[in-house]
C-alpha cells in the first residue's frame, strides 16, 4: 500500500472526542489536560460515557442487559498486585489489599477523577453511536440525538463486553435450552446444580471454578491442552469437542463426562467498535501480508494494521486523527494505556513525528515473527496473538512509547520501575499466598500502614510475600516427597 501522507503539525484549536469513561478514557482525559496544548487553549477534550458513572469494567452492573454492561462477578479481585496496575502518578491508598476487590478499584478510579479534576469534561449517559469521517473532520453522533464535529478521536471503549462464544458442535443447543451461558452473565456460584462445567483457563475461568467448588458436588474445568487430573471435587480436563444431549460432553482426548447440570463459558471477549462503519474498520480478517492492506480491519481478536498497536496505518482517513487505546493483553493495564495515550498525543500534535515507512516495516516484522513462532501462515491464528505480549515485551514497549512521547510533549518522564517485571511474573505465586493469608485472617495485618512511607514500602511488602510464598512451596514439595515411596 502507499504510505499515509504526512502533514504539518496543527497550530489551531482542535477538539478531541474520547470514547469511553473506563481506565483508558480517564487516563486520556487526564493526560490531555496536562499538555501545553490544553493549557494554551489549543485542545478541547470531550469524554463520552454511556453509563451513569465512569469506571468502565470496574463499575458493576446486573446481568440483565444482553450483554451486561460489565462482566464483574462478586468474588472478582485483580490478578495483578495493585502497585503493578496503578497509574504511574497515582498509587492506591496505604493499607490497600495487595490484590484488591473490584469495588476498591472502582473507588480508586473515582478518586483519580476527583484528584485530577476531570469531572467537568465527562459526559455521562451519553453513548457514541456513530463516528464518520468527513473530508476535514470527524462527525460524531451521540445517543442524545446530538451530532458534533471533532478534529481528533481517541477510542477507549475497552474489550470486555461482547462475549466470545466458541464454535463447538452442540453448544448452541445447550445455550438455547439455558444449560450454558457465557461468564459475562455470571455473578455468584449458586443455582447451577451438582455438576458444573467451566470452559476456559484464564483468570475468570480459574475464579469461577474456585467459587463453584464451594457449592457444587463436582466442578469440571476444561482447559485446552491440559493433562486430565482429579483433585477432590475438581476435575481438570482438556478442550471440549462436542456437546451432546442430556448433559454429556466429549473432550479432545475422546473421553466423556455426563450428568452435567450447567456449563459456564469463560471463553473471552470480542473486540467491538459498533460506532465505526465498515468504511473505517472492515469487520473481517486482513489478507496475508506483505503488502500491508490499504484498510484497517477488526478481526474481533485484534485491530490491524496499527502502528505501535495504536495508530491505524491505512488510506481511508488521515491516520494521525484517530487512535485505539488499550487493546493489548497480558500487560499492566493502567500504566500501559498512559504510555499509549502519550504517544498518540504526540502524533496528534505533530503528525510528521511518525515515520510511517519504519512503522510499516515494524508491523511486517512482527507479522513474520509471529508466523515463525506459531509455525503457520494462517492469518486468523496470527491475528489471535497480534496484541498479546510475552516475556518483557510489554515493558520494553512501554518505555519505547514514553521515550517517543517525551521528545516534543511536556509529559513527566516515566520508565518501568525495576521491580515491576519482578512482581508481574510472580503474580500467580503472590496471589496464591495472598489468598492463603486472607483465609488465615492475616491479610489485613500484613498490609496495615504499608504505603504511608512511600511506594518502596509496597516493594518491600511484596518481596516479603514472595519469600513466604516460595517457602510455602518448598514445604509442600517436601511433604509430597515424603509421601512418595522409595524404590
Amino acid at each position: 500500500m502507499d504510505l499515509p501522507e504526512v502533514v504539518p503539525a496543527a497550530h489551531s484549536s482542535q477538539t478531541i472526542c474520547i470514547i469511553g469513561g473506563g481506565p483508558s478514557g480517564l487516563a486520556a482525559l487526564k493526560l490531555i489536560k496536562e499538555t501545553q496544548q490544553y493549557r494554551g487553549g489549543l485542545w478541547k477534550p470531550f469524554l463520552y460515557e454511556e453509563r451513569d458513572r465512569p469506571g468502565g469494567i470496574w463499575t458493576p452492573a446486573p446481568p440483565t442487559d444482553n450483554p451486561p454492561l460489565s462482566p464483574l462477578y462478586e468474588s472478582l479481585t485483580t490478578n495483578l498486585p495493585h502497585i503493578c496496575m496503578s497509574y504511574t502518578d497515582f498509587p492506591f491508598p496505604p493499607s490497600t489489599p495487595i490484590f484488591p476487590k473490584a469495588h476498591v478499584v472502582e473507588d480508586y478510579l473515582l478518586a483519580y477523577i476527583h484528584h485530577f479534576n476531570l469531572a467537568s469534561e465527562i459526559h455521562l449517559r451519553t453513548r457514541v453511536t456513530s463516528v464518520v469521517r468527513e473530508p476535514n473532520f470527524w462527525t460524531v453522533t451521540l445517543s442524545t440525538g446530538e451530532t458534533k464535529t471533532f478534529d481528533l478521536v481517541l477510542i477507549c471503549n475497552g474489550h470486555y463486553r461482547i462475549p466470545r462464544i466458541p464454535d463447538v458442535p452442540g453448544l448452541t443447543d445447550w445455550i438455547n435450552t439455558t444449560t450454558a451461558m457465557h461468564s459475562v452473565f455470571y455473578r455468584r456460584p449458586d443455582g447451577f446444580g451438582d455438576v458444573v462445567l467451566v470452559i476456559g483457563g484464564g483468570p475468570s475461568g480459574q475464579d469461577i471454578s474456585s467459587d463453584l467448588r464451594a457449592v457444587s458436588k463436582t466442578v469440571i474445568h476444561s482447559i485446552r491442552g491440559t493433562t486430565p487430573s482429579n483433585n477432590g471435587n475438581l476435575k481438570i480436563r482438556g478442550a471440549v469437542t462436542e456437546f451432546r444431549p442430556n448433559g454429556l460432553v466429549v473432550f479432545e482426548d475422546g473421553t466423556t463426562e455426563s450428568d452435567i447440570t450447567f456449563c459456564i463459558l469463560a471463553t473471552g471477549y470480542e473486540m467491538s467498535f459498533p460506532f465505526l462503519s465498515p468504511s473505517i474498520l472492515v469487520p473481517s480478517y486482513p489478507p496475508p501480508i506483505p503488502p500491508l492492506p490499504a484498510k484497517a480491519f477488526n478481526t474481533t481478536h485484534s485491530v490491524f494494521p496499527l502502528a505501535r498497536h495504536v495508530i491505524p496505518v491505512q488510506q481511508n482517513f488521515p491516520p494521525h486523527t484517530l487512535a485505539f487505546i488499550g487493546l493489548l493483553f497480558r500487560v499492566s493495564p493502567l500504566p500501559l494505556v498512559e504510555a499509549q495515550v502519550k504517544a498518540a498525543l504526540r502524533v496528534f500534535h505533530n503528525p510528521s513525528s511518525f515515520n510511517y515507512t519504519e512503522e510499516a516495516v515494524d508491523i511486517m516484522t512482527r507479522y513474520s515473527t509471529l508466523s515463525s513462532k506459531l509455525q503457520t501462515d494462517n492469518v486468523e491464528l496470527i491475528m489471535k496473538d497480534w496484541h498479546k505480549f510475552v516475556d518483557s515485551e510489554a515493558f520494553d514497549y512501554r518505555d519505547t512509547l514514553c521515550r517517543f512521547a517525551e521528545v516534543e510533549m511536556s509529559f513527566t518522564k516515566t520508565r518501568v520501575p525495576e521491580w515491576e517485571p519482578e512482581f508481574f511474573f510472580q503474580k500467580d505465586l503472590l496471589r496464591r499466598m495472598w489468598v492463603k493469608l486472607e483465609k488465615q485472617g492475616k491479610a489485613e495485618d500484613f498490609v496495615r500502614g504499608v504505603g504511608m512511607g512511600g511506594p518502596q514500602e509496597w516493594v518491600e511488602a511484596l518481596r516479603k510475600l514472595a519469600k513466604m510464598a516460595q517457602e510455602d512451596v518448598e514445604v509442600r514439595d517436601a511433604q509430597v516427597a515424603k509421601r512418595i515411596p522409595r524404590l
